[in-house]
């Protein structure tokens, strides 16, 4: 199928649609919204979540401006690398292994100094460990109005509760291949109209050539603008080009989101609950077999620092990885080691999201087995 086909262009069209307000007039479906965001701009790219970062970095700060990261894991340290890259001046809250920065200690940061962003890893898949985006946005706004609310939010789109208009984020970045249920290979960004506008007013050009929202590059014998005006363009049934989008993709994302937005089966009201539940369920039998978890202080209800579409969780004492992983993986379950520097060999990671949580599945129950045969 090429992306300049008749009928390619209205399933793009849904996919940016569907991620921001699914059917805002239509009351039936008024809770299938996957970011309830009434004018987010939605970015489609090829690419992985880690563009998003890239996205961020050179479109919403400019070189010597200041970026507030809150790290609870592998994935703040790198999300502070690449905003250094492009020449920001970063400061770093890092918290312990298995918690995420207080309350506290956010909002001094924000009384301290002015930042331009402030970044927040929703779910770190290095830890499991679940940030409140929702009352560190609160802070923000009281302490810190001006400054953007960023959350990466890659392993908990389609699995977490995200709010984007109703919280006041600015930017929410995540990709396919987690709880949307996708393939791989797709970068997926919000910007709200308030990142829009810092975007318009910078002061000298966006320093990236792919990752740009919107400046003039010559292709060709011609000019064309970036990936905001090409997403508008889509929106409204027309094509325009930069770079190829990565057409099965976006098939498979339109097949995802519609599951979500309109199969009428599932709210997403009700998918959050069943992630919870799901949750529980894995860490309670972690908890049952004595198995220790990476956040410090799991709370089972699956609401305060603890993820609900992943786990991690410690080698029983004397077991690691070559005596779990091949276990499972011959009862066709797989999990993922350990990706924290300092404890890489010392722990596993469980997914637990998407449609293996959906009913009719015996993903949850196969895998609870599985792990009771492996750690004992």
């Amino acid at each position: 199928m090429s992306h300049v086909a008749a009928d390619f262009l209205p399933v793009f069209g849904d996919c940016i649609r569907m991620m921001r307000r699914a059917f805002t007039d239509y009351a039936p479906f008024s809770d299938r919204e996957v970011l309830f965001t009434k004018d987010g701009q939605i970015l489609l790219i090829a690419g992985s979540g880690t563009l998003g970062w890239d996205q961020v970095a050179s479109n919403l700060v400019e070189p010597g401006e200041n970026a507030l990261v809150l790290n609870s894991g592998y994935f703040g340290d790198s999300f502070a690398d690449c905003l250094e890259t492009y020449g920001a001046k970063v400061t770093q809250i890092k918290a312990n292994i298995g918690a995420a920065p207080t309350l506290a200690e956010v909002e001094k940061a924000l009384t301290e100094k002015k930042y331009k962003v402030i970044t927040i890893t929703h779910v770190d898949t290095s830890t499991g460990v679940l940030s409140d985006a929702k009352s560190i946005t609160e802070i923000v706004k009281k302490v810190s109005p001006d400054t953007l609310v960023i959350l990466d939010a890659v392993c908990a789109v389609g699995s977490e509760e995200i709010r984007f208009d109703d919280w006041g984020l600015d930017v929410v970045i995540t990709a396919s291949q987690k709880g949307l249920g996708c393939p791989p290979g797709l970068s997926i960004a919000c910007a709200s109209q308030r990142a829009l506008t810092v975007l318009e007013n910078r002061k000298i050009p966006v320093n990236s050539f792919y990752a740009s929202w919107k400046r003039q590059v010559n292709i060709g014998s011609g000019y064309t603008l970036l990936w905001i005006p090409i997403m508008q363009a889509y929106e409204k049934g027309s094509p325009m080009y930069f770079a190829t989008p990565p057409v099965n993709l976006i098939y498979a994302l339109h097949a995802s989101l519609t599951r979500l937005t309109k199969s009428g089966t599932i709210s997403l009201e009700e998918r959050f609950r069943l992630h919870r539940e799901a949750s529980q369920k894995v860490k309670k039998t972690l908890e049952d077999l004595g198995v220790k978890q990476v956040p410090l202080d799991p709370n089972f209800s699956g609401e305060e620092n603890v993820s609900n579409g992943m786990t991690a969780a410690y080698y029983p004492a004397g077991k690691g990885a070559s005596d779990i992983i091949p276990k499972l993986a011959k009862d066709d379950i797989t999990i993922a080691g350990g990706l924290h520097r300092d404890i890489k060999d010392k722990y596993f990671r469980i997914g637990h999201m998407g449609v293996s949580v959906e009913p009719g599945r015996d993903d949850l129950t196969k895998l609870l087995a599985g792990l009771k045969n492996a750690l004992l």
